[in-house]
């Protein structure tokens, strides 16, 4: 986790978590930690989720993943008391200044930290501009980012690396649901003039065509979103995994994980992957210090978890 600068704004309307790049509602460490903060803090929470068009590779087949990504959230979050404030970009360059004017009223922005495309480079220059805090957290895979500051130069060096040092991360996992049973306080109720600038609206992945995106590269016959990445980690514990370590160098079987696109986009996380993983198999990290070898176990169990 980072920090940036900036004091925390004590009477601030509310606590603002910036969804860049875990886009979903559950097993997502930068969401729990903003709702532990709502919670600290007393105020209530907005979930900020924008959709850029000017990103590189805009394309309809990227757009309307995401969107029905979105689309799960906002049902997601309907039922709780946090605010979730969507904003689609119609025109390149049309979200400019609405996370700052957001940040005008908030005690403390919550952000995702990953380390990738051009989301750095948005984080550091969005930080410049807050005079509130803005945390990045990592909720990217097992292993945090900062757990070493080794480069790793082959995919061999890493592995033998992560089989000795992953362990003792297994025991830290996010919450599955991490506004189950909270009490947030409800609300609040934004700026009208918000609105009239950056309208919250969502619009369908049908819609897409009328967004000025590369529509050479058309929709896929794949839906986007937690529930869609959910039921594909169901499918892919339950029918693929047996065969996955001899088949997925062969594509005439089709044995791949078909996680890639979830996780890439955030949809779903790692650490639901390989919990779901841990209970089917009934294995847990406990058992690594049991005196019966399961100490050997775990390198059997670390294949199968680097599998997808």
């Amino acid at each position: 986790m980072r920090t940036g600068d900036g004091s925390v704004r004590e009477d601030g309307d509310y606590v603002l978590y910036w969804m860049t790049a875990f886009r979903r509602t559950r097993w997502n460490f930068a969401l729990q930690l903003a709702v532990n903060l709502a919670m600290e803090y007393d105020r209530p929470l907005v979930v900020f989720e924008a959709l850029r068009c000017g990103y590189p590779w805009a394309s309809d087949r990227l757009h309307a993943f995401i969107l029905e990504g979105m689309a799960d959230n906002a049902a997601a979050l309907e039922s709780t008391n946090a605010l979730y404030r969507p904003f689609v970009e119609t025109e390149p360059g049309g979200g400019a200044g609405l996370l700052e004017r957001l940040a005008e009223d908030a005690t403390i922005v919550v952000a995702d930290d990953y380390p990738a495309f051009f989301l750095p480079r948005m984080l550091d220059a969005a930080e410049k501009k807050l005079d509130v805090p803005l945390v990045r957290v990592d909720s990217n895979g097992l292993y945090p980012l900062r757990a070493t500051d080794r480069v790793f130069t082959t995919a061999h060096s890493f592995r033998r690396a992560l089989q000795k040092e992953l362990p003792e991360h297994l025991s830290d996992f996010p919450l599955e649901d991490p506004l189950a049973g909270v009490d947030l306080r409800a609300g609040p109720e934004l700026d009208p003039e918000i609105a009239r600038r950056w309208p919250d609206d969502l619009i369908g992945p049908d819609e897409v065509g009328d967004l000025p995106l590369d529509h050479s590269v058309g929709r896929v016959d794949l839906p986007g979103g937690e529930a869609a990445g959910r039921e594909r980690v169901r499918e892919f514990l339950e029918e693929r995994l047996e065969d996955y370590p001899d088949s997925r160098n062969h594509p005439d079987d089709d044995a791949s994980s078909g996680l890639s696109p979830y996780l890439h986009f955030g949809h779903v996380s790692s650490h639901e992957v390989v919990s779901r993983l841990f209970a089917s198999e009934d294995w847990s990290p406990e058992k690594l210090g049991e005196p019966d070898g399961s100490r050997s176990g775990w390198w059997g169990m670390s294949e199968a978890v680097e599998a997808f």
